[in-house]
């Protein structure tokens, strides 16, 4: 079953059980897939699972800066909101790549394209998150890509 229409099995438990949260933030993603699909004129169940990945990718992102920005307006309330949000979008990703298995990969693709130098960053990162694929976040990769070319 695409990830798709997982979601949408998903949104029909949650109003079953009468989860509002869950129910709430699932339609808030179903919503932000069909105006992808709509900008890329597909209906939204052709979108691949990977289209749908970086949607949910895009909104964790979303939920991860509100949750910083709350706690530093004082907005606990808010911030615990979008905290639990993000634990539901999270769990439509990929398991998160191992640091160790992370670190090895970029390495890898520095080697391979030969970039040693600090000021060659904007280059590494695009060669190492085409290496990674989705499987963790540009913030971790360009933390490791820092690492390795200092």
């Amino acid at each position: 079953m695409s990830l798709y229409k997982t979601i949408g099995a998903h949104l029909i438990e949650a109003m079953k059980a009468g989860d509002l949260l869950r129910r709430d933030t699932l339609r808030l993603l179903q919503s932000a897939i069909k105006n992808v699909a709509i900008e890329k004129r597909k209906a939204s169940t052709e979108l691949t699972d990977n289209e749908v990945e970086d949607v949910v990718r895009r909104l964790v992102k979303q939920r991860k800066d509100s949750v910083e920005q709350f706690r530093k307006g004082a907005r606990e309330d808010l911030a615990l909101k979008e905290e639990a949000e993000l634990s539901l979008l999270s769990a439509y990703l990929p398991q998160a790549m191992a640091e160790d298995e992370l670190r090895t990969l970029v390495a890898s693709a520095l080697e391979e394209s030969q970039i040693t130098a600090k000021s060659q960053i904007g280059q590494a990162m695009g060669v190492a998150m085409k290496k990674v694929a989705g499987r963790a976040t540009g913030d971790d990769v360009r933390r490791i890509v820092e690492s390795l070319l200092s």
